[in-house]
């Protein structure tokens, strides 16, 4: 199979040109990120990456984590991956140092997340899952918690879950029947099933500390009454040592369509007296403490959709690159698939949004550090306003466009690519769950234009759209037929995103089934048209660059043209999505229930 190698070089553009590293390494708390160390991280990570995790991947997908007796397995080679990553400190990147973190900006964290998902996702998942649980308990858990749980998680040497499913609830947390009642001691007995636990259960580590939603005897009902416990795998004594084994087990591991590897566990809490488990803050406000973690949980995901994209981008084009399959335009005999105008396009597709996604995530991830760091209050507040209207975009539309193009990657490979052999469908299918979890991309466009639109009557969109039109302007004014394009191209989508975003606000509080039929193609609308402002912003780079002699002439050229492809192949699609928004529900709706089934 194809091999990985990290795409170091377009992380760094972007980090310089679109992330302005150097001005964010200015930032109280951020100062350890100089360009220079940032550039030695992404090095040093890209070598773990592509020399020890990515061999896993096609072995993992092969023969799965396993259970047998309640004891699960991850698949061989594994530990020792991840013995490393620990070892290497990875896992404490983006942590305080107060209890072992590096201090480092969330964005040299995406960066290096999105290797780790590239180059096995199903192992990613674990450090991912920790992340949140470190989260939570650094906003909302005790000081005795977070001296007990803390150093442990950040680290790494413990794992975290979150188990909020329950076969009876999915999305719809009101429906939670987990319960906790209080003892004498303080803990609480936890009782109940959670399914779709990601490293659940597992090999990697000594201990995994699970965040369980549950409720009280006497909570509201609803989501007013789920409170949030800390549910350690085995209990820790008071020397930090670990004690008795809980009360809880893993049932069995689902069966998955991807992502074998990844152990996505059935817990079952309290079959003899309880697990033991601990309040974080107070009951009845889990829920609330649960969305401390979301945004960044969600804009992980949206890191893996173009993790998976850039992964089947490589594969595709070394495939396309090697290949020789009939005759093209100015080839002599067979030629390799790379010369035929239409794979070609496809790779372009490629490798066009998945920069465009790349640098999204990476400039959101920026203003999560912004809206942390910003020594002025007003800059913090409009960062965080950015970050929440952009974390269901990058969720999404990246979650989206990491399926469609993993299938695209497919489709270059022709017959082979459908052969599992090739490991070009395991993309595919790995893919596809990151369209579901973390709320599926149907909540993120609700959420968009729902709670994001109406949380100040559309101002942070606006705001958004009219920097989009700003940069269209200024490569209007640019030298070379490539910015013109580009800047013609960016101003019709963001015109047509204007315009959708007055429609719905507009219907906002008058028609709820016309915003959320439109939900979607909004939310599509605005990725798209965020990926040509990125691309927009990298060939503006790229001009000053070439301008000024660069060594990388041939980098910054590329980085033109994929901007101008993307201007002119992608963009346009802006215009039908604002079309579909505003069309509102009437077809949308007019079918009975009855009749679909006609």
């Amino acid at each position: 199979m194809y091999g990985y190698t990290a795409p170091i070089r377009d992380m760094r553009f972007v980090m310089r040109e679109i992330v302005d590293i150097e001005g964010l390494s200015q930032l109280p708390g951020c100062d350890a990120a100089t360009p220079d160390t940032v550039d030695a991280i992404l090095e040093e990570a890209g070598k773990l990456a592509g020399g020890v995790i990515a061999p896993l991947n096609r072995t993992g997908d092969q023969t799965g984590s396993t259970i047998e007796n309640g004891v699960v397995r991850t698949p061989e080679g594994w530990r020792d991956a991840y013995r490393q990553f620990v070892d290497g400190g990875w896992n404490s990147v983006p942590f305080e140092p107060e209890f072992g973190g590096q201090g480092l900006p969330m964005a040299v964290a995406s960066a290096c997340a999105e290797m780790w998902n590239s180059a096995n996702m199903a192992w990613g998942l674990c450090p991912l899952l920790t992340i949140g649980a470190v989260e939570a308990l650094t906003a909302h858990g005790s000081d005795a918690q977070k001296q007990t749980y803390l150093e442990k998680l950040i680290s790494g040497d413990w794992t975290g879950t979150m188990c909020l499913t329950e076969p009876q609830a999915g999305s719809d947390l009101a429906l939670l029947r987990s319960k906790a009642v209080r003892r004498d001691d303080g803990s609480y007995a936890i009782t109940g099933t959670k399914i779709f636990i990601t490293y659940g259960e597992h090999d990697l580590t000594d201990n995994i500390i699970h965040l369980v939603l549950a409720r009280t005897p006497d909570a509201p009902a609803g989501v007013k009454g789920i409170s949030l416990f800390i549910v350690p795998k085995f209990l820790v004594n008071a020397d930090g040592s670990l004690g008795q084994r809980n009360d809880l087990r893993c049932a069995s591991l689902e069966h998955k369509l991807g992502i074998h590897g990844s152990p996505t566990a059935v817990m079952q809490f309290g079959d003899n007296d309880g697990a033991t488990g601990f309040l974080i803050g107070e009951e009845n406000r889990g829920l609330q403490y649960m969305f401390t973690m979301m945004n960044n949980a969600r804009l992980n995901v949206g890191i893996q959709g173009y993790a998976i994209a850039e992964r089947a981008y490589q594969q595709a084009l070394a495939y396309a690159q090697d290949r020789r399959q009939g005759r093209a335009p100015g080839e002599e005999g067979a030629a390799t698939l790379i010369h035929h105008p239409d794979v070609r396009r496809n790779l372009m597709l490629m490798k066009s949004q998945t920069e465009a996604m790349r640098a999204l995530g990476l400039y959101t991830a920026a203003m999560i550090d912004r809206s942390r760091h910003a020594p002025e209050v007003e800059d913090r507040r409009i960062a965080q306003r950015r970050v929440e209207v952009l974390i269901p975009i990058v969720k999404g539309w990246s979650t989206d466009l990491g399926f469609e193009l993993a299938s695209t990657g497919v489709q270059i490979h022709g017959g082979m690519g459908y052969i599992e052999e090739t490991g070009a469908a395991q993309h595919m299918r790995d893919a596809r769950i990151c369209l579901i979890y973390e709320g599926t991309n149907g909540i993120q466009a609700m959420d968009l234009v729902g709670r994001k639109l109406s949380m100040d009557q559309g101002t942070s969109i606006k705001a958004l759209v009219a920097e989009i039109k700003a940069v269209a302007e200024t490569m209007a004014a640019a030298r070379g037929d490539d910015a013109q394009a580009i800047a013609a191209a960016l101003a019709e989508a963001s015109a047509a995103a204007d315009d959708a975003t007055d429609w719905l606000i507009a219907q906002s509080g008058q028609d709820a089934q016309a915003v959320l039929s439109g939900a979607t193609a909004y939310l599509r609308l605005m990725g798209t048209v965020c990926g040509g402002w990125m691309l927009a912003l990298s060939a503006g780079a790229a001009l000053r660059g070439l301008e000024e002699g660069a060594d990388d002439a041939s980098f910054l050229e590329a980085k033109l043209v994929t901007a101008r492809f993307y201007a002119e192949q992608v963009l346009p699609q802006a215009a039908g999505l604002a079309r579909s928004v505003k069309a509102g529900s009437a077809s949308v709706m007019a079918l009975s229930p009855d009749q679909f089934a006609a």
